[in-house]
């Protein structure tokens, strides 16, 4: 599996593709697998790079590191590594890595597409005062061995109630292989959404959302689909947080005809 070191640390990645680079970025507790259903349609027009964040499959989470603030470095390091410029989609954390590599390192990024961007958005656009991190209680349970109940615990808040015995065993497999990041990423301090950060971003910006997602995600788009100068947001039918997999031709299409016109 080829991999670039960045800052010494190694960053895998899965390709595919010729023509304009496109670097996908996965959320919590996934890896460059999720990307599947992607790759070979979004192979037929760009060159796509399928980026695991290291702790995550195939490395293992062993202390260093997990912060949003190291991973939008890793991020903006990977893109210039292949070439200085790239689209970039991000899902959930993946999308808040989007989201800061956008606002910090705009000169990286031709075209944004944040798919249900993760985290919390501050006062300023309509969020609530700063809360405790909600991941806590799954990373206790993962620490103390109950993997599967922490877990459930995880996959029940962020995708429906139930998801975690309604799916197929390959996504509960993928979730336990990278068990230990949430141990990391439970003390990651992530920052919320402002409105400065928002309206810094310059790159054309596609916003997805599922027609049948969580309310905090629904929260996150219309907050920033309002700040994001150049933003545009489509929902994709039929589907909750894992809409990239639920309903992968609308997904796949959204993405490819926002692209089509950069």
């Amino acid at each position: 599996m080829p991999s670039i070191d960045i800052d010494g640390r190694p960053i895998h990645y899965a390709e595919a593709g010729e023509g304009p680079p496109l670097v996908l970025v996965h959320g919590t507790l996934l890896d460059q697998r999720y990307w599947a259903p992607q790759m070979k349609a979004f192979a037929a027009r760009h060159h796509v790079y399928a980026i695991s964040m290291l702790g995550c499959w195939p490395t293992t989470w062993n202390g260093e590191d997990f912060t949003i603030a190291r991973h939008t470095a890793d991020v903006a390091g990977f893109i210039r590594s292949i070439g200085g410029r790239a689209h970039l989609l991000g899902h959930s954390r993946g999308g808040h890595i989007a989201f800061r590599v956008a606002s910090q390192h705009p000169d990286v990024v031709d075209a944004l597409i944040l798919s249900e961007p993760g985290g919390d958005c501050d006062e300023s656009l309509g969020g609530k005062p700063a809360q405790p991190n909600a991941f806590n209680a799954v990373a206790e349970h993962i620490a103390a061995g109950r993997i599967d109940e922490g877990l459930r615990q995880f996959a029940d808040r962020a995708y429906g109630p139930g998801t975690w015995d309604e799916w197929p065993e390959v996504n509960r497999q993928r979730h336990r292989e990278n068990a230990p990041s949430m141990l990391g990423q439970a003390h990651e301090n992530r920052k919320p959404y402002s409105r400065t950060a928002a309206q810094s971003v310059r790159a054309r910006t596609l916003l997805l959302l599922g027609g049948d997602t969580q309310p905090s995600f629904v929260a996150n788009v219309d907050a920033l689909a309002g700040a994001i100068r150049q933003a545009r947001r489509v929902t994709i039918p039929g589907t909750t947080h894992d809409l990239s997999n639920q309903n992968p031709a609308a997904f796949n299409a959204a993405v490819l005809d926002f692209l089509a016109e950069s």
